[in-house]
């Protein structure tokens, strides 16, 4: 793995300063990514005391930040930097101007969007292009397909899928509401709670039948759609080596190398719910 993605909001900062340590003397040999755009509200405010946070897309905001995550990350320059979320109270226009100003700049080589419709992605292309989307995107996440997904594909524009193993549940990793731990995020998502989690308990069944007919982990079933579809970070400048270390893990985890395979799945198989052949992603 050489994909390190972290945001100036982990932690606060923290992330940040665990990540510029692990990269001290080895900068070269990792793609580092980090986000802006999201700021701590109140430390302690938020469910079981974890913290609220807010958008900030200010320029002024984006323009230290860069700085203050650089500081920390200890590094001139970050190989992808990412808008967190789109400040609703802030054009996008004026932020992503700010952050194309740090490639302008050298402190950044390319930028990247979280979380954003295609409409956004858009106005955003108008100001800088953008080199990669970053969005929920799992069997069980799959609203990228409608328009944001299409339009990647269209522009050129890399996906990042995150939580691709629907943030553990499709690996099997627990099976109640009780199995996660008391300051788990996850207790506040709707879909984690006990009524929509009995639910949604078909679907990894479901994944772990398919792994057990192949001989395969959920894991790998729940992450080679993603492949299929070409959920990766593919457009960047760079050399051919950079680029594949850019590629989405489950590249190298797929159980789904060829053709024959997908072929072989698909009369069982969840996990094509389209029409569409899928054609298996390469650098």
């Amino acid at each position: 793995m050489t994909l390190i993605d972290t945001a100036d909001v982990y932690g606060p900062y923290t992330n940040e300063e665990l990540v510029g340590r692990a990269l001290t003397g080895r900068r070269d040999s990792a793609v580092l990514a980090t986000k802006v755009g999201r700021v701590v509200v109140d430390p302690t405010g938020g469910p079981d005391n974890l913290p609220v946070l807010a958008g900030d897309g200010r320029p002024e905001h984006i323009r230290a930040s860069i700085d203050a995550s650089l500081r920390r990350l200890g590094t001139d320059h970050v190989d992808l930097y990412q808008l967190h979320r789109a400040d609703p109270q802030v054009p996008i226009e004026e932020t992503w101007g700010a952050m194309a100003e740090a490639v302008a700049a050298g402190k950044a080589r390319h930028l990247g969007l979280s979380e954003v419709t295609a409409e956004q992605i858009q106005r955003a292309q108008a100001v800088h292009p953008v080199t990669t989307v970053q969005s929920e995107f799992s069997l069980w996440t799959r609203d990228v397909q409608a328009e944001v997904l299409p339009y990647c594909r269209q522009h050129g524009i890399g996906l990042l899928p995150y939580s691709p193993l629907g943030r553990g549940f499709l690996a099997g990793r627990f099976a109640s509401f009780d199995q996660l731990p008391r300051n788990d995020h996850r207790r506040r998502l709707p879909r984690f709670q006990q009524d929509n989690l009995r639910a949604n308990l078909a679907i990894a069944t479901k994944v772990r039948e398919v792994a057990d007919r192949i001989e395969a982990t959920p894991a790998q079933v729940s992450l080679s759609p993603l492949r299929a579809r070409e959920a990766v970070a593919r457009s960047m400048k760079w050399s051919e080596r950079k680029r594949s270390e850019l590629f989405f893990e489950c590249h190298r985890y797929s159980v789904f190398h060829t053709a024959e395979a997908r072929q072989r799945s698909r009369p069982h198989s969840p996990l094509n719910p389209s029409t569409e052949k899928p054609t298996c992603a390469q650098p």
